[in-house]
């Protein structure tokens, strides 16, 4: 049986961490920051942990990063 593909997008933006969880960029963040509050800013640096329904789709498309 042939090797499934990973979809080079996902690949991209999604990260598995060693407990399995899938790590991205924080959402919202890409223009549009003077409308934003200082505390949306502050809270959305770095990476989040997505939520368990996104998770989900995440690791569809990546089906050897596990």
């Amino acid at each position: 049986m042939p090797k499934m593909k990973t979809k080079s997008s996902a690949k991209k933006r999604f990260k598995v961490s060693a407990s399995g969880k899938v790590i991205s960029a924080q959402a919202g963040k890409r223009h549009g920051m003077i409308k934003r509050t200082n505390k949306f800013i502050r809270n959305a640096r770095g990476t989040t942990v997505m939520s368990a329904p996104d998770q989900r789709l995440a690791r569809r498309y990546m089906p050897y990063d596990r």
